[in-house]
């Protein structure tokens, strides 16, 4: 069995049809569209290509989690809007974008914290970009954090806008179990696991504008981010759950140990 975590397409290459066809009885995607890939690929048929998206664990990541200490040791006063920025930091995250967003919005003296969480080469690209469009006083960078369901429970809305496909990203589940309302571009397993407007609010990726727009909306409708973290909550317990993905690799892999070898 072999697990597929990320969007390239597999080629039908000599070295890939003995692989698929010979050496591997079973293949989990996390995403339909890497499914998609591996079927038209032809490699293997379409009973031996599984998508099982990742789980987490909601008993770490729930809403229950208390931020106001981490708010506190930031100095962001209970009444004022954090937003939050979980990932790697890399060009293809979409930090630009957010910078970009953030400083339309400043043009109409709307000013929320932004809390930079992750490492990573574009750390310098972004602090000068956030220097050039004046934005220094607002966004607050943490680096790695061994506490991130803390720091996650800190803010008021989270941000997950990457440029391109990562294919499945766990930030994602983690934020909807901490009942986070959540803004997301629609790349990856994002516009196949969350309903615009009611798992989370969806924004093109690479659109400033649009995500400028989203920010302006949740920030000013409390009552649709309560709506938004709930239901993203329910979602997760529901389906994405740690314990539903080992019930489901646990039925994977029974079904390969009763299947007639080939």
């Amino acid at each position: 069995m072999r697990i597929r975590h990320i969007v390239q397409i597999v080629r039908p290459s000599r070295a890939n049809r003995w692989l698929y066809r010979k050496a591997t009885d079973l293949v989990i995607t996390v995403t339909h569209a890497i499914n998609r890939q591996y079927v038209a690929s032809r490699l293997l048929p379409h009973e031996r290509v599984v998508t099982l998206v990742g789980g987490v664990d909601t008993i770490r990541f729930h809403p229950g989690v208390e931020g106001h200490p981490v708010r506190s040791r930031l100095g962001v006063p209970p009444g004022d809007a954090l937003l939050g920025m979980v990932s790697g930091l890399r060009v293809m995250k979409g930090h630009a974008v957010v910078v970009e967003a953030l400083a339309r919005l400043a043009r109409d003296g709307i000013r929320p914290r932004v809390l930079v969480v992750g490492r990573g080469p574009h750390q310098a690209a972004i602090r000068e970009a956030i220097r050039r469009a004046g934005l220094d006083t607002q966004f607050t960078f943490m680096g790695f954090v061994s506490d991130l369901p803390q720091v996650m429970a800190a803010m008021d809305i989270g941000l997950y806008v990457p440029l391109e496909s990562e294919g499945m990203s766990r930030v994602v589940f983690e934020y909807l179990a901490m009942g986070r309302p959540l803004i997301a571009s629609r790349v990856g397993i994002v516009p196949e696991v969350l309903r615009d407007g009611r798992d989370a609010i969806l924004v093109p990726a690479g659109d400033s504008g649009a995500l400028a727009l989203a920010v302006r909306r949740l920030l000013a409708d409390e009552p649709l981010r309560r709506a938004l973290g709930t239901s993203g909550r329910r979602l997760v317990e529901e389906h994405y759950s740690g314990a539903r993905m080992a019930e489901s690799l646990g039925d994977l892999y029974a079904r390969l140990l009763q299947a007639p070898k080939r």
